[in-house]
This record gives structure tokens, sequence and C-alpha cells, in this order.
């Protein structure tokens, strides 16, 4: 049987409110609901808004905030250029989709790793220094591959956008100089 989804509620003094232990909670038990992948929604508790992307946004900020990074600026400043741009939708999704593949990748990669477990579950350092040294050129060139593709795919569809843009626009009289190009 599938837990059902937590329900978190937010209060107007910035309080979080776990519904399931009926006790107050903080963002970072909030991030730890994400890392057991426990499903969860946050609520305005008097609007019944959907907060949900909004906390999972400010813990992201908490944590580039402190320690290493997961985005660079300039990586950060491209997303940005994306909102309100025609390919917005598409954007998020490819990043999902990305984001998604790299897990997959991961999960197998820990799969594999289990094999080199030592009778008492843990690895031995020098077998987790060779698997580690064998799986990172592979899961670079993987992920490599997987961008170039995507980077294909993507250029191929925006031609065929382009191309389609031009063939419903040919029958119109624009003037010489304002011709789509």
């Amino acid at each position: 049987m599938a837990e059902a989804t937590r329900l978190i509620k937010k209060y107007p003094n910035r309080r979080l409110y776990d519904t399931q232990t009926s006790t107050y909670i903080t963002l970072v038990d909030v991030k730890q609901l994400v890392l057991d992948q426990e499903s969860f929604h946050v609520i305005d508790a008097k609007t019944g808004e959907d907060l949900t992307r909004s906390i999972l946004l400010q813990i992201i900020l908490e944590e580039e905030a402190g320690g290493t990074p997961l985005f660079s600026a300039p990586m950060l400043a491209q997303i940005i250029r994306f909102y309100g741009h025609a390919m917005q939708g598409m954007m998020g999704a490819y990043l999902e989709k990305t984001m998604q593949a790299f897990v997959e990748i991961q999960g197998k990669m820990q799969e594999q790793s289990r094999t080199f477990y030592d009778g008492k579950g843990v690895p031995s350092p020098e077998m987790w220094t060779q698997f580690l040294s064998m799986q990172t050129p592979m899961m670079q060139s993987m992920m490599g591959n997987y961008i170039e593709q995507s980077k294909n795919l993507f250029v191929q569809m925006q031609e065929q956008m382009e191309q389609n843009t031009r063939s419903m626009f040919k029958n119109f009289p624009f003037p010489p100089d304002q011709e789509p190009k």
C-alpha cells in the first residue's frame, strides 16, 4: 500500500506545519523528506495555494549558498534567459529528462558497485578506487554522448520548426525588406 502524500502547511509567520506528525518543521526537515523520497505538498495555510516548488527552490538556494554550488553563474544566467522565451517549456522538459537520465545512470553504477563489497557489506578501499577509476571516464563519456545527441536533436527540431514557419508564411505578401529569412 502506497503512503498518502504528506501535507505541510505554511503559515503567515513563515512556519511550516507537518500535518502527519502534528509538529512544526524546518526547511532542513523538508530537505530530509526529499532525501528520503517521501511524497509531500506544501500549501499556504490561508489560501490553499501550492507552495511546494517555492519551498524546494528555497532549499536549493540554501544549498547553493553553503558549500560547493551545483550551478555556475553562467548556467544560472542562461536558465534565466529562457524565462519568457518561446522555448521555456521545452527547456524545462529537457532539463527534467536529462536529470532523469543522470539518476538512472547513477542507479546502474550503484548496482554495479555492489559487486565490489566485501563480506561485511563494506567495499574495500582498493576495490572502490578501482571501480571508480573505471566508471568515472565511462560515465563522463556516456553523459557527453547523451548531451551531444540531445543537442543535435534540439538543433534538428529548431530547423524543422523554422522550415514549418517559412512554409506557413510563404504566401503572405511581405515587403522585400521584411521578408522572413
